[in-house]
């Protein structure tokens, strides 16, 4: 297999864990009896604590001396976490082994990137192209887990991940490339968090990654609460199921067309994240107001520019702020920001607002749009990011 083909098979397996976790958690979590402020909570909870595991556990990966190492060690303990919560009662320790296990699944993602980034590089192929295929996979779990859940048990929610989980270590320790993390080997720990410290305290970068987080953090309602409010209204998981897949297909039509269509136009990351912040906000507004199965089609379309524009314009400007060296650091607090602290904070309102307000706590996300919008047009003015 090519590298780029094994970079591909990891992002199917990573984000067909994802596409089940995402729409359905909050239906299994449901299930176990727990209401939407305790589901908020739930899901809330590791994305908070990246704050604090994000750069742990970058600093951890560092110290390797292959990318894939921490990757597959990370697939392997987020599934036997997920397990235990498919196994156990209880809010407080089902929450805690979900918390393990959505932690570490989680920090595979950056690290996945970076590992791309690295290869696409070294071997000269696109980065789009084994994301998209992670996002096909997407689409595809999304597609056969509402089927399932049409005719059997929330519980198979659980299983599939649990079996992705054990999937992704075994593919990471056997077939990423085998991308050294320094070509001058692991450097001391101390270093190490030196880096983030510098990252965090540059005005510049922080207010990059507030720009790319905040617009991605605006999805906390929906991943939340979208298969809920649409059972709600009558549509049932299989058709749940079609309309996250659509949101997807045309993600993945953007990765694959849309990108390459730009970087060979010569067009830069900035107007890409403006783009896709505007398209949230239009996004989230309708809503907010209920609308019929038909008008939900065109608004699951959105999800090109509000997700997969803001996520490759958001790297793209990462990878050029980043000194050398401080690639995985620099990814991994961006994505610490955008699926970590906003979207947790997002996320944990999201429950009591959905609870007192229904689908109306969307407009709180179309808020949390236009501070992206701010903070992007700050970082045009200060960076001159083009």
């Amino acid at each position: 297999m090519t590298p780029a083909r094994r970079m591909a098979l990891q992002y199917v397996l990573l984000f067909g864990a994802n596409g089940v976790s995402l729409p359905f958690a909050g239906l299994w979590f449901r299930a176990q009896g727990f209401s939407g402020a305790e589901i908020g909570a739930l899901l809330a909870a590791p994305m908070l604590a990246r704050l604090v595991t994000g750069p742990v556990l970058a600093v951890w990966a560092d110290g390797f001396a292959h990318r894939r190492t921490p990757i597959a060690i990370l697939g392997v303990a987020g599934a036997l976490a997920y397990a235990g919560a498919g196994v156990t009662q209880g809010v407080w320790v089902q929450g805690l082994l979900w918390f393990l296990g959505a932690s570490t699944m989680a920090a595979m993602i950056p690290l996945t990137d970076v590992l791309n980034l690295s290869a696409a590089r070294r071997h000269g192929f696109a980065f789009a192209w084994p994301r998209g295929c992670g996002s096909a996979a997407f689409v595809a779990a999304n597609v056969l887990m509402g089927a399932i859940l049409a005719r059997a048990s929330v519980d198979w929610v659980i299983v599939w991940i649990v079996i992705a989980g054990v999937l992704v270590g075994v593919t990471a320790a056997s077939l990423l490339p085998p991308e050294a993390v320094s070509d001058a080997g692991p450097g001391r720990k101390r270093d190490r968090y030196a880096g983030i410290a510098r990252l965090v305290t540059d005005p510049g970068f922080m207010t990059a990654i507030v720009a790319i987080g905040a617009v991605q953090a605006t999805h906390a309602f929906y991943y939340g609460f979208s298969a809920i409010a649409w059972k709600a209204q009558g549509i049932s998981e299989a058709t749940t199921g079609l309309l996250w897949a659509t949101s997807v297909l045309v993600e993945i039509a953007f990765m694959w067309i849309v990108e390459p269509w730009r970087r060979a136009r010569g067009i830069g990351p900035w107007p890409v994240l403006m783009l896709g912040g505007i398209a949230a906000v239009v996004r989230w507004t309708v809503l907010a107001f209920v609308p019929p199965l038909w008008a939900l089609w065109p608004l699951q379309a959105l999800h090109a520019l509000t997700f997969a524009a803001t996520y490759l314009a958001g790297v793209e400007i990462i990878e050029r702020l980043a000194l050398p060296g401080q690639h995985t650091a620099a990814q991994t607090l961006s994505s610490v920001m955008a699926a970590g602290v906003l979207i947790g904070l997002a996320t944990l309102a999201a429950g009591p607002l959905y609870d007192r307000y229904g689908t109306l706590g969307y407009l709180a996300m179309t808020g949390l749009a236009v501070m992206g919008l701010a903070a992007g047009w700050r970082l045009k003015r200060t960076l001159r990011i083009s």
